[in-house]
């Protein structure tokens, strides 16, 4: 089998409620996705067809729905959901996602370089 390839999405922005506090739900938050898959792409290289390939349009759409869908209290729960999904509909070999709030206020203060989860799977042999 040929050396596995890559595909990058970074920097998928997202509205979503989700967040250890009430206030955090409520109000809502930007966030910000990263997606690395992992797989096979010598199909889609050779023949130039998006059917041979992992749709990143697919991807952005998948990862939308559940970042703008029902609230989490936890970056790890959204980012299992994106992973897991992924992991099921296409196939890949492995996928990291990395999920940050990008300004997130904390007691005394705000980090402005906010801060992220990223979690990774692979597809069982």
């Amino acid at each position: 089998m040929p050396s596995p390839e890559r595909i990058l999405i970074d920097g998928m922005l997202f509205f979503g409620r989700h967040g250890a506090s009430d206030h955090e739900q409520k109000l809502g938050q930007t966030f910000e996705v990263d997606v690395e898959i992992e797989a096979d792409l010598s199909v889609a290289r050779a023949s130039d067809r998006l059917e041979d390939t992992i749709d990143y349009g697919e991807v952005y759409a998948i990862t939308k729905r559940i970042v703008e869908g029902p609230p989490r209290k936890l970056l790890e729960s959204v980012a299992d959901e994106i992973l897991l999904t992924i992991l099921r509909e296409f196939p890949v070999i492995s996928v990291r996602v990395r999920i940050a709030k990008p300004r997130l206020p904390v007691r005394g203060g705000t980090l402005t370089g906010g801060v992220a989860v990223e979690v990774f799977g692979e597809r069982p042999s």
